[in-house]
């Protein structure tokens, strides 16, 4: 099988959305779905989705389709491994780190929080998505004791360049970013996904006012 380095990213970043589905057509009790009808729920070819599943040495069989319950399994296992869940903080334990924390609380996707920090003393010692917030000062023991490999930066631009450098240097392997700075321009070595909240709503005002008469 082909491990991520021979996958595009942009095969990766639909293994998501395939998954979505296939959980919801196994939900609605289908038992079967041929490339054509995933390739109509995703937005394009079927010969697309035949490329990306080959990028994992296939899952069905031409002319017969996906045994859903099995395609569901596989996509998965290339999601989540084996199942153990990344240790992950949070920093920037305010509105959005709130939402984003209770999002990986509600469902995990892969991930356990282990920890919030924030600066704000008023928000130390309280409880967030069932862990507790910690003052940022404590972060490198904590790092160093409990080695989380992800972190979730709800934080501004300044205090995402600020922190970046210290976190790679403490081990941290992948991060979750929702800064308006991108962390892969400064850190190519370590897996960012950077989240661009405003981006995503502009390129909709975009297509509500370029759209067709």
């Amino acid at each position: 099988m082909s491990t991520q380095g021979k996958v595009s990213l942009p095969v990766i970043k639909r293994l998501p959305k395939y998954y979505r589905y296939l959980t919801n057509l196994a939900a609605d009790g289908k038992d079967k779905v041929s490339s054509s009808e995933l390739a109509h729920m995703m937005g394009t070819t079927a010969s697309q989705v035949r490329q990306d599943f080959n990028c994992f040495g296939g899952f069905g069989q031409q002319g017969i389709g996906y045994k859903v319950d099995v395609l569901l399994e596989e996509i998965g296992r290339l999601l989540f491994g084996s199942g153990e869940l990344l240790p992950t903080i949070l920093i920037g334990a305010g509105r959005l780190g709130n939402a984003v924390s209770s999002f990986i609380a509600r469902d995990t996707n892969g991930y356990r929080l282990l920890a919030a920090f924030d600066i704000n003393p008023e928000l130390v010692g309280h409880q967030m998505s069932g862990v507790t917030i910690r003052p940022l000062d404590e972060l490198e023991s904590f790092c160093l004791e409990n080695k989380p490999a992800v972190a979730v930066l709800c934080v501004p631009r300044q205090s995402a360049v600020d922190l970046s450098d210290e976190l790679v240097r403490l081990g941290i392997q992948g991060f979750w970013n929702f800064s308006h700075y991108d962390l892969s321009v400064a850190h190519p070595e370590v897996t960012v996904e950077n989240v661009h909240l405003g981006d995503s709503l502009m390129s909709l005002g975009y297509r509500l006012r370029n759209q067709d008469s």
